[in-house]
């Protein structure tokens, strides 16, 4: 008997472990330093065959294919090959444990059948609920691109008329609260202006968050089209005031302001955070040499680092041909880490990878479009107010360059209120910083500096009173 009870026991066993079902939809928490997205992975089955696909909904992006998906012995494996993620996981109960893996790096991620809601992250400035003023979430299209934007307008009162000012994101996808490493500095800043006395409009990038469209395939100039649609939205609202609508730029923000501001009569004035001056070639080449210097990388390491992607962007700016431009890359790339490639391609990744991915970012829509960009014919142009401002410790929009060049264009074409102030001891984000290197951003309780948001706002309230 009990030898048939431990047969019995024995089947059921096995019987459980090959009843594991692993369709259906697994919810993550991907976290890296200090930002939270969220993953999804939807497994299918036909037969024996397991197949996925992967959405990350705050990058606005669904049904990435998975290159291939296992189950074996309750290990799962999921694998995004073009983009070199890999993910290992084991399956306990409902849940699986393991590990995301991109390129060289990995963090930790569990999987869950329950969607899993983000962390709160509390940063001392961010504002609480209830606001001591007007917020209403708004939709608005852009009927250039065919698309619609979703953001947030505040307005000191819901009844009056203000002038406003309309929030332009950096680089890279963002919400409309410009969520970055654990802080949110447009919800800080739309915070402060609002209760004194100007509204806000600040929303969710195209394609990112509840605004549609393709961020992708979308440059500079696309994004100037989202600005100017924005504006166009605020003409109708009776709350705001058309003769003093202005504009507010963070880092690629600062180069698209000036482009909506020097084609459009609307516009009443531009504020300038960490906007650049100079082509986006030179930044780039600038960005990298002190980021490393702050990082406490060797001199003679950086020089030839630098030399080495010189060449790389100048292939980029020259070129007017796509596959002959890519071509070029590989064979430069395969050049450069002919003799070094140990130390040139991260642990984990094959040559052809790591070749691969570096032409597929040099080479996207955005990056060549910011590499042959050159603000200065733009800013020329540009007749109303500007406010210039920048960290004394920005490493990624250098603040002596970049302001230089700002004024000096500005004063060329004429334009007869131009202010720039540097910063002492903030980054390129305004907070107080030590080094100013992006290692600090999510590690420095302030989210931005209350100092530049007090002299930002009084020098708009002097082009709007």
């Amino acid at each position: 008997m009990q030898k048939f009870l431990v047969i019995l026991l024995i089947l059921f066993v096995s019987v459980t472990m090959s009843a594991q079902d692993v369709t259906g939809q697994w919810y993550g928490i991907l976290k890296v330093q200090g930002t939270q997205l969220r993953l999804v992975f939807n497994v299918t089955k036909s037969g024996t065959v397991l197949s996925s696909t992967m959405d990350s909904p705050d990058q606005g992006a669904k049904g990435i294919p998975v290159t291939k998906t296992t189950f074996e012995n309750s290990k799962i494996k999921f694998e995004v090959s073009n983009a070199l993620i890999e993910y290992n996981g084991e399956l306990k109960n409902d849940e699986i444990v393991g590990t995301f893996k991109q390129a060289s790096q990995e963090f930790p991620m569990n999987l869950s059948r329950k969607e899993i809601e983000k962390e709160v992250i509390k940063r001392s400035q961010e504002p609480t609920k209830p606001y001591s003023y007007y917020s209403e979430d708004v939709i608005f299209p852009n009927a250039k691109a065919n698309i619609s934007l979703a953001g947030t307008l505040t307005l000191p009162k819901k009844d009056g008329n203000y002038p406003v000012v309309i929030l332009i994101s950096g680089s890279g996808a963002q919400n409309r609260d410009g969520e970055l490493l654990g802080h949110k500095p447009f919800l800080v800043i739309s915070d402060y202006l609002t209760k004194n006395g100007i509204a806000v409009l600040r929303y969710d990038d195209r394609g990112f968050g509840k605004s549609t469209g393709n961020f992708e395939t979308a440059t500079s100039a696309d994004f100037a089209t989202d600005v100017e649609s924005a504006v166009t939205y605020l003409k109708t609202r009776k709350e705001i005031n058309p003769k003093k609508i202005g504009l507010m730029g963070h880092s690629e923000g600062g180069i698209i302001a000036p482009m909506v501001a020097a084609k459009s009569k609307d516009i009443s004035f531009i504020v300038l955070l960490a906007g650049t001056g100079i082509q986006g070639d030179k930044i780039v080449l600038l960005q990298q040499k002190l980021i490393a210097k702050a990082n406490g990388a060797p001199e003679m390491e950086i020089k030839k680092s630098v030399e080495g992607n010189a060449k790389l962007l100048e292939m980029v700016v020259q070129s007017n041909n796509d596959e002959k431009l890519k071509s070029e890359l590989r064979n430069h790339l395969n050049e450069l880490i002919k003799d070094n490639s140990d130390k040139e391609i991260p642990q984990g990744m094959t040559k052809e990878q790591y070749i691969s991915l570096r032409v597929s970012v040099i080479t996207s829509p955005w990056m060549q479009y910011f590499l042959k960009y050159n603000p200065q014919a733009v800013l020329e142009k540009v007749k109303c107010p500007v406010l210039a401002v920048n960290g004394e410790k920005d490493l990624q929009v250098p603040p002596k360059e970049n302001l230089t060049a700002i004024k000096n264009a500005l004063i060329k074409g004429v334009n007869k209120n131009v202010t720039t102030i540097e910063f002492p001891n903030l980054n390129h984000l305004f907070q107080e910083s030590t080094t100013g290197s992006p290692t600090e951003y999510d590690k420095i309780e302030q989210t931005f500096s209350p100092v530049a948001l007090d002299e930002i706002t009084k020098w708009i309230q002097k082009q709007t009173n």
